[in-house]
């Protein structure tokens, strides 16, 4: 049985542009998983980060895999994409957040679904409109609305 799932995709290091397509694709080819939406791509500005804009998206993914095992892979992808974790929000060749997986309500120390940072940044809320206008109000972009992005 597969399970809707949304994962946000953000880099700003290097050609981010290229990062995110080649993400979007090694995310098609995970494991018992299949991107069924991506949204268009999105220059934003860092929001608790530093460094240069972010290109960012975000896909609908049908999985088999249960939530842990979905954000071992997304791990996995960015280790692949050269990601570092010098100190909290530092600028990123590969960020992949898993939004939500199915119904799952969890909190864990190394997940919390739904993403719990995600009403809070137009550069998830936005994109995830665009494929999914059913997960995202109006009331919601509404308080992001003072965010800067520009789809691309």
């Amino acid at each position: 049985m597969t399970t809707q799932a949304f994962v946000a995709i953000g880099a700003n290091l290097g050609d981010a542009r290229e990062t995110v397509e080649r993400a979007i694709a090694d995310l098609a080819s995970l494991p018992k998983t299949r991107v069924t939406a991506r949204s268009s791509l999105y220059r934003t500005a860092p929001v608790d980060a530093t460094g240069p804009d972010f290109i960012n998206a975000v896909v609908e993914l049908q999985t088999e895999l249960d939530p842990h095992a979905l954000l071992a892979e997304l791990h996995r992808l960015e280790a692949v994409a050269g990601r570092e974790r010098p100190y909290r929000n530092a600028p990123r060749t590969l960020d992949l957040d898993l939004l939500g997986h199915g119904d799952a309500v969890l909190e864990t120390d190394t997940l919390t679904l739904p993403h719990p940072r995600m009403n809070e940044r137009a550069f998830v809320l936005m994109p995830l409109a665009e494929i999914a206008p059913d997960q995202v109000s109006s009331a919601k972009i509404a308080r992001v609305a003072d965010q800067r992005i520009e789809r691309l």
